[in-house]
């Protein structure tokens, strides 16, 4: 989606994709164009398919080679962008190396998040009129402004200066549309979300037909994030004792660290207790090369780009039966050293320098290759499709866009990094995996964000956040006072009154 380009990435009246975000269902309705939209939202059915319509936007976290997790990871001071050379994914290995530019940067991260916003303002518009149940149509309007508060949440913290548009665009006005700023953006995020609790179920109870929408604790849980980025520390500790609850224990909205640590990365765990918003992957939507990232693909692309490419295993081997990847986000040795000894390593990182030392497997080191890899996502051969499509593309596996260990961490970050609330909340995070107490602090905090959260996508935002990138992340060419926020891609400026990002124009 451009942003000169509304009127045809409008998606309504049909013209939804055609898998269900929020559970392994899938939604088929014919394309037909955005001339049938006076005609349609008829029904409560043509309502739910708006809405399915505006979640799939979220999908952008792991799926098609553009996903937010494979950019966020290469950008920070813990992964390589890596894969087959430095021309494997202009955008992803520019971040990497800090040379990113408005010609460089994939238009889908702009455009993906505002096709979101869009499909979002078109259902708000059109729900009063739907003839359904009020109680329905209000759960239905909630989500919407959720996820069009997640959505612009994602767009400022990553480009900062860009247009509120709360309302369906005519074609005459696409070409005047102004930048808000960033204070009005976060404005509406709070307004969304705040307005969208009351009418969320406090738990998900149906997960057959249900799981993935958002409750009031996922709510809860952004606001209290986004009141963080803020700086609104106070506000945003609140909402975190909320969906926290007592450390350790369960909360009033369900949510409870799973017992093992290494169970998060089960492809069988969905929607477990430590789930708060989970991006939710299918393998039936037969993605296939010619239509992959174009939003109709379903899979979880992160479980293939982070693998070792040419991974075999030797006769007799006992090690994992992975699949053959495309070797993304290579971990960086800072990283290893960091989770060394860490009871968390095995599950994070495959160290395949010691497979082959072993004679129990062998890859092909290929473009910035360590020999380190990011096993959280890795999928085995057992996890593999059976459906139609190409099975590299159809990995199930879900991600957590937050999960309660980082809630915990946030709440106590939010605390200030002192006081016996945020030294319990740094406790049992760290008691999960059998790590005794250490003194809290906000290092203490941010370390142990770095090893329980590593190569989920949080790394680059909480240096960035906290001030921290400049220092860490100078090596890779990072410069402060620009490369906080990335450039606008330049086909949004083209006969717009949209502004390019300092530092930018070059």
């Amino acid at each position: 989606m451009k942003l000169k380009n509304i009127k045809y990435s409008l998606v309504v009246c049909g013209a939804l994709f055609t898998a269900l975000s929020c559970s392994e269902d899938f939604l088929t309705v014919e394309p037909k164009g955005t001339s049938l939209e006076a005609n349609y939202y008829q029904n409560e059915s043509q309502a739910y398919a708006g809405l399915v319509a505006v979640y799939d936007i979220i999908g952008k976290q792991s799926k098609g080679f553009e996903n937010m997790i494979c950019m966020l990871n290469a950008g920070s001071d813990d992964f390589n962008a890596a894969g087959g050379g430095a021309t494997d994914g202009a955008g992803i290995h520019a971040f990497a190396d800090y040379s990113l530019s408005q010609s460089t940067i994939p238009g889908s991260f702009w455009g993906d998040f505002y096709q979101g916003i869009f499909r979002a303002n078109v259902l708000l518009q059109k729900l009063p009129a739907v003839p359904m149940d009020e109680a329905k149509k209000g759960r239905f309007a909630a989500e919407t402004k959720a996820l069009r508060a997640y959505y612009y949440f994602e767009l400022v913290r990553t480009f900062r200066n860009i247009p509120l548009i709360l309302e369906p665009i005519k074609t005459a006005d696409i070409f005047n549309v102004v930048q808000s700023a960033p204070e009005a953006i976060y404005a509406q995020i709070e307004k969304d979300l705040k307005e969208a609790i009351p009418g969320l179920p406090v738990k998900i109870t149906n997960m057959t037909e249900e799981a993935g929408r958002l409750s009031q604790g996922a709510a809860k849980a952004l606001l209290g994030k986004v009141y963080l980025y803020e700086g609104k520390n106070a506000l945003s500790a609140a909402e975190f004792a909320d969906v926290n609850g007592t450390p350790g224990g369960t909360s009033m909205y369900g949510y409870k660290l799973v017992d093992k640590f290494a169970d998060l990365w089960k492809v069988s765990n969905k929607f477990n207790s430590e789930a708060i918003i989970e991006i939710v992957h299918t393998d039936k939507s037969n993605a296939n090369w010619d239509f992959w990232g174009g939003g109709k693909d379903e899979g979880n692309s992160v479980c293939i780009m982070v693998g070792p490419r040419g991974y075999n295993r030797s006769t007799n081997s006992t090690a994992p039966d992975f699949v053959s990847g495309w070797s993304f986000n290579t971990v960086r040795q800072g990283l290893y050293d960091v989770l060394k000894g860490d009871p968390r390593f095995d599950a994070t990182i495959l160290d395949m320098k010691a497979l082959k030392d072993a004679g129990q497997a062998d890859w092909a080191p290929n473009y910035d290759d360590t020999g380190y890899f990011l096993r959280k996502f890795m999928p085995l051969n057992s996890d593999t499709s059976t459906g139609s499509g190409a099975t590299a593309l159809n990995y199930k596996q879900d991600v957590y866009a937050i999960r309660l260990a980082d809630t915990y961490l946030m709440e106590a970050e939010a605390l200030g990094g002192t006081g016996a609330r945020a030294q319990a909340l740094l406790d049992a995070v760290r008691a999960r995996v059998g790590l005794g107490s250490t003194p809290v602090s906000l290092d203490a905090i941010a370390l142990e964000r770095r090893k329980e959260l590593a190569g989920e996508g949080h790394r680059w935002f909480d240096l960035v956040r906290t001030g921290k990138a400049a220092a860490a992340l100078a090596s890779k060419g990072f410069q402060a006072g620009k490369n906080e926020i990335w450039p606008i891609p330049f086909k949004e400026l083209e006969n717009t009154k949209i502004v390019q990002n300092p530092n930018y124009n070059n």
